[in-house]
């Protein structure tokens, strides 16, 4: 009995966070963070630590489509987002698949 509730208490926790586009909620693994940095430089945060104001989305190519066609992800930033950076979003997403 004393085993289980051990066994309970080192479960850890998943952070989860929401795809701007799709606003499903999934793990921080799943997902790629965009930032904007305070001097207005947007890149691509693998580490998912970086400072500056985030927005996630899955790891999909139609949803880097989505983003790029209805500049969701720009009114997130509150920035006008570069074309390399939606072409170095669908790299990523093609080489994960």
């Amino acid at each position: 009995m004393i085993m289980k509730d051990v066994m309970i208490l080192n479960k850890r926790k998943v952070p989860l966070r929401s795809c701007v586009i799709t606003k499903e909620k999934l793990p921080k693994k799943e997902l790629i963070r965009v930032v904007r940095n305070n001097i207005g430089e947007v890149f691509i945060d693998l580490k998912g630590k970086a400072n500056g104001r985030g927005a996630y989305l899955k790891k999909d190519i139609d949803v880097i489509k989505k983003a790029k066609a209805t500049k969701t992800l720009e009114k997130h930033l509150e920035l006008e987002i570069p074309t390399a950076i939606y072409q170095e979003l669908e790299e990523l997403v093609n080489k994960i698949i």
